[in-house]
């Protein structure tokens, strides 16, 4: 009866009518990735399927697990049958296609009745499920198809309708392209998520035609491909070239760039001494107007032609000999008048052309036939001049020198200085007089001196040694058979030893007086009394303040203090690298000099302080609109997502725990929960959103000891200590990667205002015992993190956080979106 019993229960507990699942009896599809209806799918995706139960793996078969392309299906006899591997792990069985999925395609998966568990019982019915695959990206372009006036130095940016993935967009270099002809405009690109920039290094030439392409390598961030190559075509703004001819004929306005088929006026000026007779392009005459206005209907160049008038220059010989007029520009047949006018001195002889006389008139007139270079010729009138000086030079000062005519009586004089008494007048080796003042007639020019003997005055000059030995009196200018005292006055730490002149000690008294029979050079000498320095300092600098130091003598006691400020305490003085002493007051005696450095540590932690995360801390990885992942992903932790279903969770082969609340899967350490999970896990999560979206408010508002715009949002390879940094732009860590440098209590936040880019290969470095869990990354645009990305900190994003291949944090990642992860790894800080 026992053995009856077991059967009816089995029977009825798996039969196909009025089916109802008994754990361990029947074997049950509990979820699928992608979910049923699920949209957007990656063409990469691997297809699974988890049972309630391990299953029999030799019942996983591609007949009983299959997966239709649905789209190609429509209408067809036969089903279109995706090939690719299966495999069968725990309790999931595992479909990846041979090949990537079609975009914009629904399929449909298939477990049939006949998978089976490990006592034989089936499938009660196949399971059957939809999903349809990532939409083709699309591009549109600025400037647009076929437009025409762009710019030459336009950025040309292409826009697409779906975030990409930028490496696709780079490499190879024929994605993204913009040519003139066959030849590849150079140039430097840029990305956002959804466009691509390109900046030619040059200006683009004018009125040229130019092609952009980009193919179907281009990929969107789910990997999906372009589904044809976008091109387009624009063509350059007309420009306008103007010139002269002659150069010097004239000016001319109106070049520039202009729209096609815009009214533009050129205009010629005609400089003096030339006039305008046409605009010429080519060797075509296109106006004879010094107006000329035209529709733009492509590149032009247009020169403006002059004729030339004639010019008159006049010159002066020799060149002081008087002045001229009458030179300039003049039309043929116009009379001229060149005049020149004498200076004193000088008298008009002829104006010559070249080596011939033209007119012995100061006033030629002639009619203007040609250009013409005249020089108006001057003969000196005779005049002499007198030079004098003194020697010695400073023997006394001297007047009565100029210019003069002939026969003009002159008196020069002499006037001796101190110490100095005339003796005559020499010209050249003769004495001319003996008078202090010469009166003489000129006849010829004369270079007379004055000269003069010293009166017998000496110098006394004193200095001491060392310098700073000591004062001195007493030096100065004497008459022979003075008496002079100097006087020497030593400093604190010295002591006047004795007077030198050059090598012999004349006095060794401090006043030393003598007799001045010549000029004297003394020098006061010291000994050092044996005074030292102490020179103290702090480090760090804001440490404290320190006192103490200064001169002193030899044996005195000296004591130094270290005064912390707040925030720090005083560890030790230093000597060098060594330490002298561990009391904020050190007393030593003097014996030589010391140079000390006060040391202290820092007792507050610095930045701008921690952001409460509320119950979003809770989280290593938490979003609004779904957590995916692909590849081999490992997350230490609790995940989540509010207030999308638990649907919104992808990649990760979830596994429903008994109490309805959470599941778990073997790539997340901790719990998974979702909004449509058994309560009180709904209230859980929209708990945990606000919070995470009350951090991110909070984070991005504070103010106090802002940084901003530090290394123009490029903090590749720099080191940054705790504080509050603050961008209007993206912010760029290249693999160059950066490192933050603080204690253990230290904080750091950044307010980015667009996205945060990081580059591959980068790492965030923490030195100086620097946490991740103190870094909070505060990020209004996406968050994208390169292959293989070692990062630090706690992201706040206020859209996407993307990790890509490899990428590890040590932190959490808080999106008011999605995250999205590709083989990486989450560790809690």
């Amino acid at each position: 009866m026992t053995l009856a019993l077991i059967l009816v229960v089995l029977i009825s507990g798996c039969k196909k009518n009025d089916y109802q699942a008994a754990v361990g009896v029947c074997p049950l599809v509990v979820s699928t990735i992608p979910a049923n209806g699920a949209v957007a799918v990656p063409l990469n995706q691997v297809v699974s399927a988890t049972f309630n139960e391990k299953m029999n793996a030799a019942t996983i078969t591609s007949s009983t697990f299959t997966v239709i392309d649905a789209t190609k299906s429509a209408g067809l006899k036969a089903a279109v049958v995706v090939t690719g591997t299966l495999t069968y792990s725990g309790m999931t069985s595992f479909f990846t296609p041979s090949s990537p999925l079609s975009p914009n395609t629904t399929y449909t998966g298939r477990m049939t009745t006949a998978a089976r568990d490990l006592t034989g019982n089936a499938l009660q019915a196949d399971y059957v499920w939809t999903f349809t695959t990532d939409l083709p990206p699309t591009a549109t372009s600025d400037p647009a198809n076929n437009a025409t006036g762009v710019l030459l130095n336009k950025v040309i940016v292409a826009t697409f309708s779906a975030p990409m993935d930028s490496a696709t967009l780079k490499s190879p270099a024929t994605i993204f392209t913009i040519k003139q002809g066959t030849t590849t405009v150079p140039g430097k690109f840029s990305y956002t998520s959804t466009t691509a920039s390109f900046t030619p290094t040059s200006n683009l030439a004018p009125f040229t035609v130019y092609t952009g392409t980009i193919t179907t390598g281009a990929k969107n961030k789910l990997g999906t491909p372009m589904a044809a190559d976008y091109v387009w075509n624009f063509t350059t703004i007309p420009q306008l070239t103007l010139s002269s001819n002659p150069a010097l004929g004239g000016t001319t306005s109106g070049a520039g760039v202009f729209a096609q088929g815009s009214s533009v006026t050129v205009v010629a000026t005609a400089n003096l001494g030339y006039t305008f007779f046409n605009w010429t392009e080519g060797t075509t005459v296109v106006s004879t107007s010094a107006s000329y206005q035209f529709a733009m209907a492509g590149n032009r160049t247009l020169v403006a032609n002059f004729t030339p008038k004639y010019l008159v220059t006049v010159l002066s010989v020799p060149v002081l000999g008087g002045t001229t007029s009458g030179g300039g520009s003049f039309t043929s047949g116009t009379t001229v008048i060149v005049t020149a006018v004498p200076n004193a001195g000088f008298t008009f002889t002829n104006w010559t052309e070249g080596a011939s006389v033209v007119s012995t008139s100061a006033n030629y007139s002639f009619s203007i036939s040609g250009n013409r270079t005249l020089s108006a010729n001057y003969t000196a009138v005779v005049s002499f001049n007198v030079t004098v000086s003194s020697n010695p030079l400073a023997g006394g000062s001297s007047t009565g020198g100029g210019s003069f005519v002939s026969g003009a009586s002159v008196t020069v004089s002499a006037n001796a200085n101190t110490g100095y008494t005339f003796t005559n007048w020499t010209e050249g080796v003769n004495i001319v007089s003996s008078s202090a003042n010469y009166t003489f007639a000129i006849t010829g020019s004369r270079i007379l001196v004055a000269n003069y003997t010293l009166i017998g005055g000496f110098n006394v000059t004193v200095s001491s040694n060392p310098l700073i030995g000591g004062s001195t009196t007493g030096g100065g200018s004497f008459v022979s058979g003075a008496s002079v005292t100097i006087s020497a006055n030593a400093n604190t730490g010295y002591t006047f030893t004795n007077w030198t002149e050059g090598a012999n000690i004349v006095s060794s008294s401090a006043n030393y007086t003598f007799t001045i029979t010549a000029s004297r050079i003394l020098v006061a000498n010291y000994t050092l009394n044996g005074g030292f320095n102490v020179t103290v300092s702090s480090n760090p600098l804001i440490g404290g303040s320190t006192t103490g130091g200064g001169s002193f003598n030899s044996g005195a006691s000296v004591t130094v203090s270290a005064n912390a400020n707040t925030g720090y305490t005083f560890t030790n003085w230093t000597e060098g690298v060594n330490i002298v002493s561990s009391s904020a007051n050190y007393t030593f005696t003097i014996t030589a000099n010391r140079i000390l450095v006060a040391n202290f540590a820092s007792s507050l932690p610095l930045g701008p302080g921690l952001v409460n995360l509320g119950t979003s801390g809770d989280f290593t990885a938490l979003a609004m609109s779904g957590i995916s992942t692909t590849g081999v992903t490992s997350v230490a932790g609790d995940i989540g997502v509010s207030p999308v279903a638990a649907t919104g969770i992808t990649g990760f082969g979830l596994i429903m725990d008994t109490n309805g609340q959470s599941s778990h899967t073997p790539i997340v350490s901790g719990k998974v929960y979702a909004s449509d999970y058994a309560p009180p896990t709904p209230a859980k999560m929209t708990t945990a959103v606000n919070d995470m979206m009350t951090a991110y408010t909070t984070a991005n508002g504070l103010t106090t000891g802002v940084i901003n715009e530090i290394y123009a949002g490029n903090i590749s390879g720099q080191t940054l200590p705790p504080g509050l940094y603050k961008w209007g732009t993206g912010l760029l860590i290249s693999n160059a990667g950066v490192t933050l440098s603080g204690g253990a209590n230290d904080t750091w936040v950044f307010q980015i205002a667009q996205d945060l880019t990081v580059n591959s290969s980068a790492i965030v470095t923490l030195i100086g015992g620097a946490q991740a869990k103190n870094i909070f990354w505060v990020v209004a645009g996406q968050a994208l993190l390169g292959p293989g990305v070692d990062f630090s900190g706690i992201i706040l994003s206020k859209t996407l956080i993307s990790l890509n291949t490899g990428a590890k944090v040590t932190g959490k990642l808080l999106a008011q979106t999605a995250v999205t992860l590709n083989a990486s790894t989450v560790v809690q800080p």
